[in-house]
Formats: structure tokens, sequence, C-alpha cells
């Protein structure tokens, strides 16, 4: 059977109703989305393959929850499942052992939402803007980015941290509020006061 032309949504309709091939076909068609995810956030201190996996058992469980009634789109809910999958894969490998956060990433990164409006959003310049330094006088060595490390993990809150995570895998505000369970504004603040703390630090 030919499902190439038929809406997503409409193939879970008829999944519902019995045919179970349909499964196989949307585990196929989004797994370039899963390996893009993948590679995302591998910057985050998970092996590749690992992400991967996790990636398309969120993919199967979108699958399986879908609601046609109630969620927006199924590639929006797929991709809210996946990232959600990924991620919380990430946390537990964090809670197994120390991984660092590749501050050095973080410090020049730029959200989704930055790059569709077209601005200079990358944490590096925020943090150089009010301390008259220019952003590549603050070439992070091995040494300092241990110590940025150091300044995460002892400023910011648990959800801060959270914020940050997955703004500096390119998410944008309301991608990160969805997969945290959060309101826009209140990740939109968290991110303000995350710049806030940092910049007391950038010297």
């Amino acid at each position: 059977m030919d499902y190439r032309n038929i809406s997503d949504e409409e193939l879970i309709l008829r999944l519902r109703d019995g045919e179970s091939s349909i499964t196989d076909f949307i585990m196929d068609k989004y797994k370039n989305l899963v390996r893009s995810k993948a590679k995302t956030m591998y910057i985050l201190g998970a092996d590749t393959e690992d992400l991967i996996q996790e990636g398309m058992i969120g993919l199967f469980k979108a699958i399986r929850d879908y609601d046609c009634g109630r969620d927006a789109s199924f590639f929006t809910f797929a991709d809210l499942c996946i990232s959600r999958q990924m991620y919380t894969a990430v946390q537990a490998s964090r809670r197994e052992k120390h991984v660092p956060l590749n501050t050095y990433v973080s410090l020049y990164s730029v959200s989704a939402t930055e790059k569709e409006e077209g601005e200079e959003g990358q944490l590096i310049n925020a943090l150089a803007s009010n301390s008259g330094i220019n952003p590549e006088e603050l070439l992070i060595d091995k040494e300092n980015v241990e110590n940025l490390e150091r300044i995460i993990e002892k400023e910011l809150s648990g959800f801060e941290k959270e914020v940050l995570d997955l703004y500096v895998v390119g998410m944008s505000y309301s991608q990160i509020a969805r997969i945290l369970g959060r309101d826009e504004k209140s990740t939109d603040n968290a991110l303000q006061r995350i710049k806030t703390k940092l910049k007391r630090f950038i010297k």
C-alpha cells in the first residue's frame, strides 16, 4: 500500500481502524527527524545512537497516543514526543554519571526563535553587552569552561539548568515550554535570569 500521499492525521485514523502496517510507514517517514534531533542533542553529553533509539521510542509513543481531536498536527505532536523522550534520557544519564556541560558551545549558540527573527541572540553577546568586553575577548579556554560549569551548577536552579540545556541545542521558547510543561513566559523569564546571573561572573 502506498501511503505517501495521505496525511499523517488520516493515516493515524486508518491505523486505529486496524491498518497496522501504517506504524512501520510512519516510523520510517520520521526516522530522519529523529536522527537530526539526536545530532543536535549530542552536545548535552549523550551518545548519538542511544539518543536515536530513545527518539524512535518517543516517535512510537506519538503514534500510539496521538489524538486528532485534541492535539495539534501529528508532526508537532511527534516532534514534542521525540524531544521529550531524548531529553529525559539525557537527564537520566546525567544522574548516573557526571557529564560536562560543554558550556563553550552554549555560550555561542543561538536559539531557534532568534534564528527565525534574525537577531544576534548568541548568549556570549548577551553576557558581554553590559560589561564593555568585546565577545572576541571572551575566548573560553578549558579552565574557564570548567569554572563556568561550576558557576552554572551553583547559581542556576534546576528549572534554569533545564531551560539552558534546551536553549543551547537551538530550541525555541515555545518548544522548551512544551517539553518542560511550563508556559512560554516562565521560560523566557528563566532565560533572562540565566543571562543576568552569568553576566556577574563574566569579567
